[in-house]
């Protein structure tokens, strides 16, 4: 679910009944800040499982925006995992080329 965060209760609630008009589920919640005491200070929280882009549309013209970290990653990918390192070094298949190459000499062509 995406999240819309609004400083305006009217706002808020202006772009909820758009959503659920347009036929998206859409909850509003006060969102508590820590370190504020007044609860009139708490914006206000809209979770939807609107597209991302209806809900920007919708925070521009309401003075709001998007949190981008919250919900379930809001369409963020997961860095891919690190590959496997090895469990120790690389074996030479033919250990008579690699003593003529630290001599400086050219292997012989077989």
């Amino acid at each position: 679910m995406a999240r819309a965060i609004f400083y305006d209760e009217d706002d808020a609630r202006a772009v909820l009944a758009r959503l659920e008009r347009d036929g998206w589920s859409a909850t509003l919640e006060r969102e508590r800040l820590a370190g504020e005491d007044d609860d009139e200070d708490h914006p206000w929280a809209l979770l939807s499982d609107a597209p991302v882009p209806v809900l920007e549309m919708l925070v521009e013209e309401h003075d709001g925006w998007l949190d981008e970290e919250a919900g379930d990653g809001g369409g963020a990918v997961a860095p891919p995992a690190a590959p496997p390192l090895p469990d120790g070094p690389r074996r030479v298949k033919r250990p008579d080329l690699l003593d003529d190459r630290a001599e400086g000499r050219r292997p012989a062509a077989d």
